[in-house]
């Protein structure tokens, strides 16, 4: 899922919240090897960006409701 999500927006970086509290977190993540970042951030979810909103293959990050809105039962 986390990884359909962040295809989907631009990426796993896209879904880091740089300016969550916990900063010691952030600069690992920022400065870890490429192949360990992803287990880094699900072992810290706070770092994570919310929400996040599906809707089918679609997805958001952070509060958008402006692109919720569009969003149509088919």
């Amino acid at each position: 899922e986390f990884n359909s999500v962040a295809s989907a927006n631009g990426g796993m970086e896209s879904m880091i919240n740089y300016e969550c509290k916990d900063q010691d977190t952030i600069a690992l993540i920022k400065y870890i090897n490429p192949n360990d970042k992803l287990d880094k951030i699900l072992e810290n979810p706070w770092v994570i960006k919310t929400p996040i909103v599906r809707f089918g293959k679609q997805s958001t990050i952070g509060y958008q409701p402006d692109i919720w809105k569009t969003w149509q039962l088919k």
